[in-house]
């Protein structure tokens, strides 16, 4: 049990020394990489959104897996499969370079926007 000011202040130190040796410190996240996730945003909204519309058209979903997904537990197996895919992304991201980290969220953005777009013109 921690009993003084100073105990406290020294076990908080050790632990921010170890977490940053393990790599389990909090993310740094620069400016390019916060408006890729902001993207990631986006496009994710923009993707279940145009896919819930074309599907109420009648359209079916063209990934065999969401399509497997969706026909067995409905269009929350999408929001679950997307945040599936978020929580890889976050679960990886201390594991790559940190040169490299932006790679993630544009990694999850652009196969997303691209959905969007090919929704969008079908959809028209």
């Amino acid at each position: 049990m921690v009993s003084t000011t100073r105990e406290l202040r020294d076990t908080i130190m050790n632990h921010q020394r170890l977490s940053a040796r393990i790599g389990v410190a909090r993310p740094n996240f620069g400016t390019t990489e916060r408006l890729l996730w902001f993207v990631v945003l986006l496009a994710l909204v923009g993707d279940l959104l145009t896919t819930y519309v074309g599907l109420r058209a009648g359209m079916t979903e063209s990934n065999p897996i969401a399509r497997s997904a969706l026909s067995q537990f409905g269009f929350a197996a999408l929001l679950g499969l997307k945040a599936f895919s978020l929580a890889v992304g976050f679960a990886c991201r201390p594991l790559v370079p940190q040169e490299y980290v932006a790679l993630i969220p544009a990694g999850l953005a652009l196969p997303w926007t691209i959905a969007v777009f090919i929704n969008l013109s079908l959809l028209m």
